[in-house]
């Protein structure tokens, strides 16, 4: 039945389906690329369509709402960041059920926000893992992306990052890591006390925090 509320979002729905590959399902799954009713489109396949598509708030909160993991990763790329709350972006995080949905919101539409960076502790003193994760994700491509903010506003960040370190679930552990080598990598002046925290963990007794470490502190000297 054709939605007389929202025709793009049928439009968008039935160009995802149309692009549908059951059969890279299983491949996709051994990589953590899970979820209920997932499609098994690529990548690039969802920037074509979001491209045709265009930015459209509307459209890309309908679409999240379908809760189909594809549907889900194009919302983001076709979500229009000003336009973005707090409550819409507490309801995205919510309903993430795989890490490459966390990772795509957060690159593509949290963190050209303005509200996002606030939300950054909320999110990582969470408990369910994909809320956690997106708090370090956001983190992560803030770094990178949000070329304006202050090294200063990083530091102050850290801290998150060594309360985290103990999670040892694979999805949390690895966000975690990714900020802190994304951080490090940002400057030279960040480079320093995000080694100093990578030499911590390396000395604490949980795996996680000796894994996120070790791994940080190995890229970081690299770059020495």
């Amino acid at each position: 039945m054709a939605n007389k509320l929202n025709p793009k979002l049928d439009e968008a729905l039935a160009a995802l389906r149309e692009r549908a590959r059951p059969e890279q399902l299983g491949a996709m799954a051994r990589f953590g690329l899970t979820g209920d009713a997932r499609l098994g489109l690529a990548v690039p396949t969802l920037r074509a369509l979001a491209r045709a598509f265009k930015r459209d708030h509307d459209l890309a909160l309908a679409l999240w709402d379908t809760g189909i993991p594809d549907a889900q990763l194009l919302a983001g790329m076709v979500a229009e960041p000003a336009k973005l709350t707090v409550a819409q972006m507490d309801h995205w995080v919510a309903g993430m059920r795989a890490w490459d949905v966390c990772d795509q919101a957060c690159t593509n539409a949290f963190v050209w926000s303005p509200l996002a960076w606030a939300q950054i502790p909320r999110w990582a003193a969470r408990e369910a893992a994909f809320e956690k994760r997106a708090g370090f994700a956001l983190l992560a491509v803030a770094a990178v992306h949000q070329k304006q903010r202050p090294d200063a506003d990083f530091i102050a960040r850290l801290p998150l990052i060594e309360a985290a370190a103990d999670d040892d679930r694979n999805f949390v552990k690895k966000a975690v890591n990714w900020a802190l080598r994304q951080i490090g990598k940002r400057s030279e002046a960040l480079r320093e006390p995000a080694l100093t925290l990578a030499e911590r963990l390396c000395a604490r007794s949980e795996p996680s925090a000796r894994w996120i470490g070790s791994d940080a502190r190995r890229e970081l000297r690299r770059r020495a």
